[in-house]
């Protein structure tokens, strides 16, 4: 197995993506094109013992920025990492696509170059959700602000299949994201999201408020992108202003300080739950290829574990199983 990664993606420049493709062909047996500024890379890569078989380069002297406008950027730099790493994905050249940079570039040039599955309407950003159970699936995450019933319905068949083959979730519980969890509560779209998938053969809850989320009532949280955004966004701004009270607080005296220590390996446990580093990536689902998005701040781990996703979700064939599911129900 081959997977494609943007090696000039993200925040921490290469050197880290190119010791978490390092780390990845040693503990996950896994080959790897690297894509950028090859002479970057091989700058890098010479700092590293691997097996020298299982990495290869491909060139793209272009990277694109956070602030371009994605489509524009996508038609224009041709020969950035993200358009040259697509295109080697819809050529075969690659069994998935993983890349730090920017989500707005990865959704158009996935949907440009890659493609839709047949039937789908909309790719939807599929991210892990810590919960106080384990962990969900947030669908959509922030592609599709403005959404049809019969997308909502797709991301939740998407999101199932996902969630039973990567996050070994049997028979997912799905939830509607709403302000109310009585039937004939929202406006307009979840109303008639909800009367689509109470008629399917998923494992479907109903709705679902925004405060039982963090305690894991759904395994597949499916909501429109603009909500999804939200949620995930205020949710790491919690997580964040929490911790960081809570070490303020533990730091205020010698009590508190020897009590930190006791609680120090809960307090580990917790932090290894909500550490977006320990899931790799969203997936970019719907496409016809798998195409990851890794956090725009990704370390080596987080990119050895985005690989780790890809390989599994090639192993599972997730592509196939949507594509057959979606047929189904259309």
């Amino acid at each position: 197995m081959k997977i494609i990664v943007d090696g000039m993606g993200g925040d921490k420049g290469c050197q880290e993506v190119v010791k978490g493709c390092v780390d990845a062909t040693k503990e996950l047996g896994v080959d790897i094109l690297i894509v950028g500024q090859e002479g970057k890379l091989r700058e890098e890569l010479a700092k590293y013992e691997y097996p020298h078989e299982k990495i290869e380069l491909l060139n793209a002297e272009e990277i694109i920025s956070n602030d371009e406008e994605p489509a524009l950027a996508i038609r224009r730099k041709k020969n950035s990492s993200i358009v040259v790493g697509l295109n080697a994905l819809s050529q075969d050249k690659g069994d998935g696509f993983i890349s730090a940079g920017s989500t707005g570039a990865i959704l158009a040039g996935g949907l440009f170059i890659v493609k839709r599955i047949n039937n789908i309407e909309r790719a939807a950003i599929a991210t892990v959700y810590p919960t106080m159970k384990g962990i969900s699936m947030l669908i959509d995450a922030g592609a599709n602000v403005d959404c049809k019933p019969e997308y909502l319905l797709q991301f939740a068949i998407m999101g199932s299949i996902y969630c039973e083959k990567i996050l070994g979730k049997e028979s997912p519980r799905v939830g509607l994201v709403n302000i109310g969890t009585e039937e004939g509560k929202g406006n307009s779209l979840v109303k008639e999201a909800y009367n689509l998938l109470k008629e399917t053969n998923l494992n479907f809850i109903g709705n679902i408020e925004a405060r039982d989320i963090p305690n894991g009532i759904a395994d597949v949280i499916v909501c429109d992108g603009f909500i999804g955004n939200i949620v995930l966004k205020l949710t790491e701004g919690m997580a964040i202003s929490i911790f960081s009270k809570l070490k303020e607080d533990i730091s205020k005296s010698s009590i508190s300080k020897i009590g930190g220590l006791m609680l120090k390996p809960q307090l580990k446990s917790f932090v290894k739950l909500m550490d977006y580093r320990e899931y790799g990536g969203a997936p970019l689902l719907g496409l016809k290829k798998p195409v990851v998005k890794a956090h725009g701040s990704s370390d080596s781990l987080a990119i050895k574990n985005a690989i780790k996703q890809v390989k599994n979700f090639v192993e599972k064939d997730v592509i196939n199983l949507i594509e057959a599911d979606i047929n189904k129900n259309t």
